[in-house]
């Protein structure tokens, strides 16, 4: 059987000692590879158009282009690439901008080694990750935006109801726990758990993990 394409990174960080050491810890896995480096925004969109990597592990705070601004840039231009944030803010404005640009991660910069792995590796499979902390922001900000209602609109409809099992995981991807995360929690296949999530995706009618965390939120309050 043929070995997987590696998934190719390009590193957008304006500290050169942490780009490096990001490229060092990237480039030390098997199936990972990093394509390029790049030290401010503008220089991060060059270098995604000219490598079309599969990941931009981005930083948010650089210079000439920001950030959000060149995730924005890189998620219109090239559809084929993902955006993971790894960054040292949490405040809410950062947050939602970044997610509004089309952020698929979004991790603080105290992520541990496996962490950043198991993002990468799990947006490349095309799952939204976000830091416990950052999902709560995320939550509480839906709560203020999204009053309470009476009754579900029809949009919320299911297309089949929920089983027990899939209440219990929906309720644990809403805490903002990956897909290991869960499997350890109740003794399940992380393979099951993954089966699980896109199986509830369906029948929610969404498209993205972070959709389905808003909408297990929304399904307890109405």
């Amino acid at each position: 059987m043929a070995e997987a394409d590696p998934i190719r990174i390009l590193i957008a960080e304006d500290q050169q000692l942490i780009r490096r050491a990001f490229a060092k810890i990237l480039d030390f896995e098997p199936d990972i590879a990093v394509v390029a480096q790049a030290a401010d925004g503008a220089e991060a969109i060059e270098l995604a158009r000219r490598h079309r990597p599969d990941i931009v592990l981005m930083d948010l705070q650089m210079p000439r282009v920001g950030g959000v601004q060149a995730t924005k840039r890189i998620v219109e231009e090239l559809p084929g690439t993902q955006v993971v944030v790894l960054t040292t803010f949490d405040t809410d404005d950062l947050v939602f901008e970044a997610i509004g640009a089309g952020a698929q991660a979004y991790l603080l910069k105290d992520a541990t080694e496996m962490e950043i792995l198991e993002t990468i590796r799990g947006v490349k499979r095309g799952e939204s990750r976000l830091s416990p902390n950052i999902s709560r922001k995320v939550l509480e900000e839906f709560r203020r935006a999204r009053p309470f209602e009476a009754e579900p609109s029809p949009g919320w409809t299911l297309s089949e109801p929920l089983t027990e099992r899939e209440e219990e995981i929906l309720g644990l991807v809403a805490q903002g726990k990956s897909n290991r995360d869960i499997a350890d929690q109740i003794f399940l296949a992380e393979g099951t758990v993954k089966n699980y999530v896109s199986r509830m995706m369906e029948k929610l009618g969404v498209a993205s993990r972070t959709e389905l965390a808003v909408r297990a939120l929304k399904r307890k309050r109405v």
